[in-house]
């Protein structure tokens, strides 16, 4: 039934992608989608229960698996740890086959009523970057890496969707200035606490943001009896 369901909810949003340029992730969309497809309509709604937000957050959430995709094919072994985090970003970047779909995507997160949609699916594209690339803090830091991360990539994104240089190389120095500026932090960082005084100063704090903790990870469960939403 999965298979069925996840055949489904491509198919659906392959159909979209031509229609979105021109009516943008709306419920125009959605519908021609769903026609263009041949899905039928108790389905769709299945798959998209919250309509055209949830067909956005599946596009999302495809350029996150090509990412990922693209990084088990490279070989990033002999990489500086900021360089890697560079290339994943660009690898998410370059996932996009048409930056409108993007650009109206960014107009409908901007929206009130969907904004925390787009915070939550920018967190988990930063997410998944820091999971890839081995990423074992259970403590504040797991918080602090992924904000971090998540105003990086914003802002890239954002310079991306206006930056019309060749290969983009105005969008990929961008990053690596971005980035320089989270290591410049990050060394700031280790230079308090090797300080002695400073270390003792910050004591306290750091005792506190030592309390918080990861949030736990579910695993993935198909027991009998229960019922596992579609992978997208």
């Amino acid at each position: 039934m999965t298979d069925v369901y996840d055949s489904a909810k491509e198919a659906v949003l392959d159909a979209a992608l031509l229609h979105v340029p021109f009516d943008g992730w709306s419920e125009a969309t959605l519908k021609a989608a769903i026609t263009d497809a041949d899905v039928a309509p108790g389905v769709a709604a299945t798959l998209f229960a919250r309509g055209a937000v949830d067909l956005a957050l599946a596009y999302h959430r495809r350029g996150d698996d090509l990412m990922l995709a693209r990084l088990k094919a490279e070989d990033m072994s002999a990489m500086r740890y900021r360089d890697k985090i560079a290339a994943m970003v660009r690898f998410r970047l370059e996932a996009v086959e048409d930056k409108e779909l993007v650009r109206r995507g960014t107009t409908l997160f901007s929206l009130p009523t969907h904004a925390a949609d787009g915070a939550k699916a920018i967190w988990g594209t930063c997410d998944k970057i820091w999971d890839a690339l081995g990423d074992t803090s259970d403590d504040f830091n797991w918080y602090s890496k992924r904000a971090t991360l998540a105003g990086v990539y914003g802002a890239t994104v954002l310079y991306w969707l206006g930056d019309d240089s060749a290969d983009h190389a105005a969008t990929w120095a961008f990053l690596d200035r971005r980035i320089d500026n989270v290591m410049q932090i990050e060394k700031l960082k280790a230079d308090v606490n090797n300080n002695p005084v400073l270390s003792r100063l910050m004591a306290g704090p750091n005792w506190l943001m030592g309390q918080v903790k990861a949030p736990m990870k579910m695993p993935n469960m198909d027991l009998p009896g229960s019922w596992t939403a579609p992978r997208d």
